[in-house]
C-alpha cells in the first residue's frame, strides 16, 4: 500500500512529495488499511457504480422540492464578544443569502426536528465530558481549548447551539442518502475529540453522524473528505483504527493544529499553494479513494479557509478556485454514484457577506449539479 500511494502522490504537482517524511508536501497513509487495499477486501471493483444517472431509483423522490438545504435557527447563537475571531453570525447569513440569491427556496429548507440523543453523542464522546458540557460545568482547561471563553462556553445557549449543529449534520447526511445530495449551512466541527473540544469545536458532528449511520446499518463505509485548511485532527483520532471509515485530509501542513493526528490519508500542502496544484491534488486523489474504498456516503467538510485572503489560512486559493473545488468534489462523488453531504467548515474574514459568499460556492455548485444529474 505504501508504494501504491507513493507512486500516485509522486504525480502531484509539487516540487517534492514523500510518504511518511517531512516534506513541502507531506503525504501520509494510515497502515491500518494496508491489507484491505492490497488484497481487495473492500469489494470495490464489484461495488463501483456506473454513475448516478443510472442509480436514481436508489433515492427517494421528493417532487418539486429541489436540493435539500439544512438550517437551524440556533446555528448563529450565542452572540460572541465584539472582535471575537469566530464568525458565529455567518451561518445565519449563509442561510439568508441562499434564499436571497435564489439558490434555494423556502420549501427546500430542512430543519432538524430534534436535538441528538445522549445515546447518539455517546457513540463518540466520553460520558463525563458530555455531562460537564451539557450542564455548563466544563473545567477551565477544556474551556480554554475550545476558545469561546468561560461565559459563552458555560451557557445553555451554546449547549443547544452545539447540539443543533450535530443534529443538522446528521439530517444532512440522511437527506443525502435519500436524494443523492444535500448541503448544510453549518457543520464540520473536526477538531473535537472524545474527551475535549478544540479550535471552536465542541462536539464532533462528522464523527457522531458517521457512528449513527453505521450503527443503524444505513451505511457500511463512510468517507470523510476534509478540505478545511486545518487538519481534522479530532476526526482523524476518533477513526484512527477503523477500516470502515476513511478520513482524507488536504490541509496546510504548517497551520493549526501544531500536533497533527494521522488520518487514513493526509496531504499537507506548503504555504502559498494556489488553485492549480491544489485542484490537481484533489482531482488525483479523490477518484482513487472512491474507487478503491467504495464508500456508501461522503461527508464533505468544505472549509473555505484555504482562500488567499482568509485570516487564518496559509494557502492561496482564489474565489474561482474555491468554486471549481466544490464542483470538482461534488461532481466526482456523484459521478461515482456516491451520495454526498456538504458542510461549510471553517472560514475567517471580518466582512461577513464576503465570507458567506465564499461558503456559497458549495451551495451554488450543489444546486447546479442537482439539476445536471436530474436528482429528485
Amino acid at each position: 500500500m505504501w508504494r501504491r500511494w507513493s507512486a500516485l502522490c509522486q504525480r502531484l504537482p509539487f516540487n517534492k512529495v514523500e510518504v511518511s517524511s517531512a516534506a513541502p508536501c507531506r503525504v501520509v497513509a494510515r497502515p491500518a488499511l494496508q491489507q484491505l487495499w492490497l488484497h481487495g477486501t473492500t469489494g470495490a471493483a464489484e461495488r463501483q457504480p456506473p454513475g448516478l444517472r443510472a442509480q436514481k431509483a436508489c433515492f427517494a423522490s421528493s417532487p418539486g422540492r429541489g436540493l435539500p438545504v439544512v438550517y437551524h435557527e440556533d446555528y448563529s447563537a450565542p452572540q460572541l464578544p465584539p472582535g471575537h475571531r469566530f464568525p458565529m453570525a455567518v451561518f445565519r447569513r449563509i442561510y439568508e443569502m441562499v434564499l436571497e440569491q435564489g439558490i434555494a427556496t423556502p420549501a427546500q429548507i430542512h430543519s432538524p426536528p430534534r436535538l441528538p440523543s445522549d445515546e447518539e453523542m455517546l457513540l463518540v464522546h466520553d460520558p463525563d465530558y458530555l455531562r460537564l458540557f451539557s450542564s455548563c460545568q466544563l473545567d477551565d482547561e477544556r474551556v480554554r481549548r475550545i476558545g469561546f471563553g468561560a461565559q459563552v462556553t458555560r451557557s445553555p445557549v451554546l449547549v443547544r447551539r452545539t447540539k443543533a449543529e450535530v443534529a443538522g449534520t446528521l439530517l444532512t447526511a440522511r437527506l443525502a442518502l435519500r436524494h443523492g445530495l444535500a448541503v448544510n449551512t453549518a457543520g464540520g466541527t473536526h477538531h473535537a475529540f472524545p474527551t475535549h473540544g478544540s479550535g471552536y469545536c465542541i462536539l464532533n458532528d462528522l464523527a457522531v453522524t458517521t457512528e449513527v449511520l453505521l450503527a443503524e446499518g444505513a451505511v457500511r463505509r463512510v468517507l470523510i473528505l476534509d478540505l478545511d485548511v486545518h487538519q481534522g485532527d479530532g476526526t482523524a483520532f476518533i477513526f484512527r483504527d477503523r477500516p470502515d471509515v476513511f478520513t482524507l485530509s488536504v490541509h496546510a501542513q504548517s497551520n493549526f493544529p501544531a500536533r497533527k493526528q494521522r488520518s487514513t490519508l493526509d496531504v499537507g500542502l506548503p504555504d502559498g499553494t494556489a488553485d492549480g496544484p491544489y485542484l490537481a491534488a484533489v482531482g488525483e486523489l479523490l477518484p482513487r479513494v472512491l474507487r478503491e474504498f467504495a464508500p456508501d456516503v461522503v461527508l464533505y467538510d468544505a472549509g473555505v479557509d484555504p482562500h488567499v485572503d482568509d485570516a487564518l489560512g496559509r494557502l492561496a486559493l482564489s474565489d474561482g478556485g474555491l468554486a471549481r473545488r466544490e464542483r470538482l468534489v461534488l461532481d466526482t462523488c456523484l459521478g461515482f454514484g456516491v451520495p454526498v453531504a456538504g458542510f461549510v467548515g471553517g472560514g475567517y474574514d471580518d466582512e461577513l457577506d464576503v465570507l458567506a459568499g465564499r461558503h456559497l460556492h458549495l451551495h451554488r455548485a450543489a444546486a447546479e449539479l442537482w439539476e445536471q444529474y436530474g436528482l429528485e
